[in-house]
């Protein structure tokens, strides 16, 4: 995308963005500026509708930017062990064009609502675009309560190159997991690789739920991961194939000492 282009579509989704709130626009021609100006207002959008043409140059941006960035296929992850099915790629997680990707959600399963968030609920949810907070919303109003903790839901992914997201809500561990904890996000899992099952999807790529603000401690919840994940592999002829996606060197290497082990 041109530098040129990608300035004036901001510039015009920004200004869109300010209208619906009745503010007035940033006074800025900078394009890092405006793009964090418009992650911003988008993280703290609610669930309305928008207008057809400002989504369409939201989709531009967003396809633009992911092309950047560079997409990512199942057939770039690592096999680690003996286990073809399991794979292990470090990177950005909205880039990956596997079948599904998962969200590590919280109850509201409406997104990170914190202005540029370093989380991967809001990563997720800039790139997809508005549409996803939409649908997320449609689904919980008629589920009529929050999302409970490990079970798992899927909703199309839009802009990004992944077919679908599926959200699970893992434990709020605070650095101290308890037994309840551990089967919570061991749930987790579980419930995201049987909705692959039933939706048909042939990959899927997880973050490390729960290991960022929910306070699971990262090695533990690594050894669960992989635990479970292989666990249920094996009594699933038919199960897809496994992309454990990492962002950290550390997280990296937990996965690979663990995968490695047989």
């Amino acid at each position: 995308m041109r530098e040129d282009r990608k300035r004036y579509v901001l510039e015009r989704l920004v200004d869109g963005l300010c209208t619906e709130r009745g503010v007035r626009p940033p006074a800025t021609m900078d394009v890092d500026e405006l793009w964090t100006a418009f992650r911003a207002l988008v993280n703290t959008r609610p669930a309305i509708p928008a207008d057809a043409e400002w989504l369409a140059m939201q989709d531009e941006l967003l396809e633009g930017l992911i092309n950047e960035k560079g997409v990512a296929t199942p057939d770039d992850a690592e096999v680690v062990g003996e286990d073809p099915r399991l794979r292990l790629w470090r990177g950005d997680i909205t880039t990956l064009a596997t079948d599904a990707i998962v969200n590590a959600a919280n109850s509201q399963m409406l997104g990170c609502w914190v202005p540029g968030h370093h989380c991967i609920d809001n990563a997720i949810h800039t790139y997809a675009g508005v549409q996803l907070r939409a649908e997320c919303a449609r689904l919980m109003e008629a589920q009529g309560t929050e999302e409970p903790t490990g079970v798992a839901k899927v909703t199309d992914a839009y802009n990004l190159p992944a077919r679908r997201v599926i959200h699970t809500v893992g434990p709020i561990a605070g650095g101290h997991p308890t037994d309840e904890h551990r089967a919570q996000l061991a749930s987790c899992y579980r419930s995201c690789l049987d909705l692959c099952v039933r939706e048909g999807l042939r990959s899927v790529a997880f973050c490390c739920i729960s290991t960022g603000i929910f306070g699971f401690p990262q090695a533990e919840a690594v050894g669960i991961a992989v635990r479970t994940v292989r666990a249920w592999l094996a009594s699933h002829d038919e199960g897809p194939l496994v992309v454990f996606n990492v962002f950290t060197a550390e997280d990296e290497a937990l996965y690979r000492a663990l995968l490695s082990s047989c």
